[in-house]
């Protein structure tokens, strides 16, 4: 069990656990078919969408990223003086979540704590996280009880709030003397199909975020939109996406700030700095794009504060806003996926 200045604490290890993504142009094939297994996703799509990837060089920016995560936390949590050592896992790609946990139980760890990296309540930012963890624990050979508890979603908490201010704020000051009535603030966030998002808390958790984000800034005019929706037509996803928004603007100048998102995905890359400032460039409209909060010192710290809070050894973590905290488990009928939901 790890300590802090002498005290036992309740986890010895963090894990950070994301999404995943591929390093090099021969993983993104096998990326995809992993992401989509089960799905029926036809070898088209999966084609069409390895170009995104391809035109990338084959590398997602999210591994790269998460890795500074983990370095940026360990350190925080080292100066803090917890002992306690933070790992990465993905879904998808190497390292895997399996992977990851085998390594921590033959280094004798039995309690980890895991931070995910998505602020919101849905279901693939979410339950399925907590499915993949249950499937992954399954498939370890241990002699010992692994114990293994998630954070609960932060879309309020004041560390991530304010690193997205603190952000925006950077981004606005690239349009310095422009008046601020006439710079649009594009919020955008990954769509979901309504028959998810309406057993979650995943829209109305990202209207409030982008509230309290723009109460430091509420000369600005704001709007939340969505990216990278995939599958039917014929089936409804939470609109408006951003490229329809950006077509329909009457603004000079919009920043898009990708509130949904910790680290940057192919999403925020392909879907914002390639095809939504394009769109902008047809329209002349000045476009910049907002860096997602990843390793801002504001967010990392807040993040540490999140596990002090549940290792005991902090009392509460400001919450913004009238929501409160987000319970530590999700009921058993929240974040249902799409072949449960009603």
């Amino acid at each position: 069990m790890a300590h802090l200045n002498g005290r036992n604490l309740d986890y010895d290890a963090v894990l950070i656990l994301s999404f995943g993504g591929p390093e090099a142009p021969e993983d993104v094939l096998p990326f995809l078919q992993n992401v989509t297994r089960g799905r029926e996703v036809p070898e088209s799509r999966l084609l069409e969408v390895a170009d995104h990837y391809q035109a990338f060089g084959g590398v997602s920016p999210i591994n790269g990223q998460n890795r500074e995560i983990v370095r940026h936390l360990s350190e925080e949590l080292q100066v803090r003086g917890l002992e306690l050592p933070v790992m990465l896992g993905n879904r998808n790609w190497h390292p895997y979540l399996k992977d990851t946990l085998t390594n921590a139980v033959n280094r004798g760890h039995s309690s980890l704590l895991v931070v995910v990296t998505s602020a919101f309540s849905s279901y693939s930012g979410c339950r399925q996280y907590l499915e993949d963890i249950e499937r992954a624990v399954q498939a370890i050979d241990s002699r010992h009880p692994l114990r293994i508890e998630k954070i609960r979603p932060f879309y309020n908490s004041a560390g991530f709030i304010e690193a997205l201010q603190d952000n925006l704020r950077e981004t606005l000051e690239t349009f310095a003397g422009t008046p601020s009535e006439e710079v649009q603030v594009l919020f955008s966030a990954h769509s979901i199909p309504l028959s998810m998002a309406t057993n979650c808390e995943y829209e109305a958790q990202l209207r409030d975020a982008c509230s309290l984000v723009m109460e430091k800034f509420d000369n600005y005019p704001s709007q939340l939109a969505f990216q990278s929706r995939s599958g039917s037509a014929a089936k409804p996803w939470l609109e408006p996406d951003i490229c329809d928004v950006i077509d329909g603007s009457n603004y000079a100048n919009i920043v898009v700030c990708p509130i949904g998102f910790v680290s940057d995905h192919m999403e925020v890359l392909f879907d914002l700095d390639l095809e939504a400032k394009n769109a902008c460039e047809m329209r002349d409209i000045k476009f910049a794009r907002v860096a997602a909060v990843g390793t801002n010192p504001i967010f990392i710290s807040g993040v540490a504060d999140l596990i002090e809070q549940r290792c005991g050894t902090m009392q509460e973590v400001v919450t913004l806003g009238a929501r409160g905290e987000w319970a530590d488990r999700c009921d058993l009928g929240c974040c249902l996926g799409e072949n449960t939901a009603n």
